[in-house]
């Protein structure tokens, strides 16, 4: 009920406090910790791996063991989410979400960075959470690449890749109080740097094993970090800028321009599905 006014009609109501279909426990945060720190060394552990070191001895299978890893550890979280809290309700909304992003992901194609999904799923993370938002951008990304055939050993990355930015998206400052045009204009800003970091983490996935690249830009297993850092930025500026910059382009404009709009109808939606109601049973009346 709004507070009263000093005239004795009802004020304006506060900030709504915002549900979620998955309040993270303990059990969910140590396992979303495990696979973020193990997702970590997966991507970089090209940086890392100096020539005393054992992983520059493995710099070829080292794909295959992570590749391997990645979707056990993944299928491990989403278990372990599902196991907390994640009832019929947010599941069928997981579903129309992730069919949601699987579908827009072809739009683009790829085609010079321009990809849809990425304000669908920013959003999504912003109002259903953290961890709903990292389910949400590992299956769509599983069910984008089922749809495209898109299926290789990049396939459990770009999954991780794209449970961080939801899941990050879901962290952002101000859930219950910041709405309107400051809503916007945040959700716009962290797509746009998203963008660009996914691209540059995924390049970091591919960049040790491409042969015939000059040396400059190439990876050289047992360099020290200083020196492969250096290839690496000169990398993705030389390749993967172009794609990266325009996708964070059209992130911000469709945040922008339909934000309003899908952000009042997920919040809609999470009101009527009443995630956090209390279920209570009642005796038989006499």
């Amino acid at each position: 009920m709004s507070p009263a006014s000093p005239g004795g009609r009802p004020g304006p109501a506060g900030p709504e406090r915002q549900a979620r279909p998955i309040r993270l426990g303990p059990r969910s945060i140590g396992a979303l910790a495990l696979v973020s720190a193990v997702g970590v060394v997966a991507f970089g552990w090209p940086l890392i791996a100096s020539g005393g070191s054992g992983l520059s001895a493995h710099a070829q299978d080292a794909p295959w063991l992570f590749a391997a890893l990645l979707p056990l550890l993944l299928a491990v979280v989403v278990a372990t989410i599902a196991d907390v809290g994640l009832d019929a309700k947010a599941i069928a909304m997981l579903g129309v979400l992730a069919a949601a992003g699987a579908a827009l992901r072809p739009l683009g194609a790829g085609t010079a960075g321009i990809e849809p999904m990425f304000f669908l799923m920013v959003l999504s993370g912003r109002v259903l959470g953290p961890g709903f938002g990292f389910v949400l951008g590992a299956v769509s990304m599983f069910a984008s690449a089922l749809l495209t055939g898109g299926v290789g050993p990049w396939m459990p990355f770009q999954m991780l890749s794209m449970g961080w930015v939801c899941m990050g998206a879901g962290l952002l400052p101000g859930p219950d109080t910041i709405r309107g045009r400051r809503e916007l204009w945040l959700l716009a800003a962290y797509g746009a740097v998203s963008s660009v970091l996914y691209g540059t983490v995924m390049n970091l996935q591919g960049w040790p094993y491409l042969g015939g690249l000059a040396t400059g830009v190439s990876f050289v297993p047992g360099d020290p970090v200083g020196d492969n850092l250096g290839r690496f930025i000169a990398y993705c500026l030389a390749t993967s800028l172009g794609w990266d910059l325009p996708r964070a382009v059209v992130t911000v404009l469709l945040s922008l321009a339909l934000g309003p709009a899908v952000l009042k109808a997920l919040r809609r939606a999470t009101r009527r599905a009443a995630f956090e109601a209390q279920v209570t049973f009642e005796g038989p009346k006499a």
